[in-house]
């Protein structure tokens, strides 16, 4: 290991933390060039320093993929700072969970900006570089959301169940243009987002536990873990996935009920 990504240029959005992160770290050991983009600059900037000691193939741009102008801003600086972009993994999401009735018009609104309109702006940017490159790669980061539903966590389930269909709308699309768009639905993973989760709970540490045994491996994902799924699609080992879903969920989606 450690060439499986030379000659990639890839951008990653939400990169400053968790999965983004680990994706980055992932990339950069499998000797890939990386571009990474997150909302909150301060912490992007401290991501990318922990990233950079002796790492010459990293750039970084602070930008909101709900703002279509800014990202197309950011894929022309990728292309300044480490070449013109061939992979895209579409990383940046939020969380918003309720009740279908108790949702409000801003929280339906956002969910779908970013989890759906923010993935297409990141995409309609880079296509036009994948194509005229002769191909490339777009990897849709979905959840087992995208094809399972939990009660109470409306709107989200929507959005990456749309999130799977664009993927596989534009995989077929472009295929003969040889860009390969494919998606990867985690369960959970141990990451910020999680944590968060279980400490709005009167007893985390319940929550947790009542997390653990909904997985038949009694643990969930690290990010790492995610990021070497990652890898390989992002890689020349799978040049012949196109418009599907990989789940690394460790079994949590088969299961109709825990043990």
């Amino acid at each position: 290991m450690g060439n499986r990504l030379t000659e990639k240029r890839i951008m990653i959005t939400g990169a400053a933390q968790g999965i983004g992160l680990a994706m980055a770290e992932a990339f950069l050991r499998e000797d890939a060039s990386v571009f990474l983009i997150d909302r909150d600059g301060p912490l992007l900037a401290e991501a990318v320093a922990g990233l950079a000691a002796g790492k010459a193939k990293i750039g970084h741009m602070a930008a909101d993929i709900t703002d279509a102008k800014g990202i197309e801003a950011a894929v022309a600086k990728a292309a300044a700072e480490i070449g013109r972009l061939n992979a895209l993994v579409n990383n940046a999401g939020i969380n918003v969970f309720s009740e279908p009735l108790a949702t409000t018009d801003e929280e339906w609104q956002r969910c779908f900006d970013v989890n759906l309109k923010g993935a297409w702006n990141c995409c309609k940017a880079v296509l036009p570089e994948l194509i005229v490159q002769g191909g490339g790669v777009i990897l849709n980061i979905a959840s087992t959301h995208a094809f399972t539903i939990i009660p109470h966590t409306f709107p989200y389930p929507l959005a990456k169940h749309a999130l799977l269909g664009m993927t596989k709308s534009l995989g077929l699309e472009y295929a003969p243009k040889n860009v390969r768009v494919n998606a990867l639905a985690p369960g959970y993973v141990a990451t910020q987002k999680v944590l968060d989760y279980w400490n709005g709970f009167p007893d985390p540490e319940a929550a947790k536990a009542e997390t653990m045994k909904l997985h038949p491996g009694g643990r969930i994902a690290s990010p790492e873990e995610i990021a070497m799924a990652a890898v390989f699609m992002i890689s020349d080992e799978c040049t012949f996935m196109n418009a599907t879903c990989l789940t690394v969920d460790g079994g949590l989606s088969v299961q109709q009920h825990p043990a």
